[in-house]
């Protein structure tokens, strides 16, 4: 795998500290709420794991799975619900907690659908963000760990066809590994 690596972008320890600053935060602004944590699977999950650990106010999570690449690299525009809550979210204090904001699109899709069932609030946290590549302008990460190139990144949960999650830092994927596939 690490072949296939162009460069590390982001190390384990700057994951680390990194998320440890978002967890303070969220904790500071959740304080004495209903924070109910939502994993946008499958990318977000090695974050989420590591975000919960880094929050010390209780909370509750859980797990959706939204859909609009398939095995491909580009966003088809078209957002599928592969699986959806297992709870009902009226009231609570929602955070969907995200691996990357790329184009915008699964997560605009993805706040209007959560948004009609009357959360008390709903904001996004993301680890990493790529405003250059963004299409749907009004979506904004209230928390957001870093910014990134237009560059292919995988590792700690990212992946391309469904390899190179479990790397442990972020990296940028060579291009030879993904074009003319």
């Amino acid at each position: 795998m690490k072949e296939c690596i162009e460069r590390v972008l982001l190390s384990e320890k700057e994951l680390h500290d990194k998320v440890a600053e978002l967890g303070r935060k969220i904790s500071e602004d959740y304080r004495g709420k209903n924070l109910l944590m939502v994993s946008v699977l499958k990318g977000s999950v090695v974050f989420m794991a590591d975000l919960m650990r880094a929050i010390d106010i209780p909370c509750e999570i859980d797990f959706m799975a939204v859909s609009s690449y398939g095995s491909g690299t580009k966003n088809s525009g078209v957002v599928e619900i592969k699986k959806d809550l297992a709870r009902e979210i009226e009231g609570c204090d929602v955070l969907v907690v995200e691996d990357i904001l790329d184009s915008g699109i699964t997560l605009s899709y993805l706040m209007k659908i959560l948004q009609a069932r009357n959360p008390a609030s709903i904001r996004i946290c993301t680890l990493l963000d790529k405003p250059a590549r963004r299409k749907a302008k009004e979506v904004m990460a209230t928390y957001s760990g870093f910014e990134v190139p237009d560059a292919f990144v995988v590792g700690y949960g990212l992946d391309y066809d469904e390899k190179f999650r479990n790397l442990p830092y972020i990296g940028i994927l060579k291009p030879e590994v993904y074009e003319n596939k």
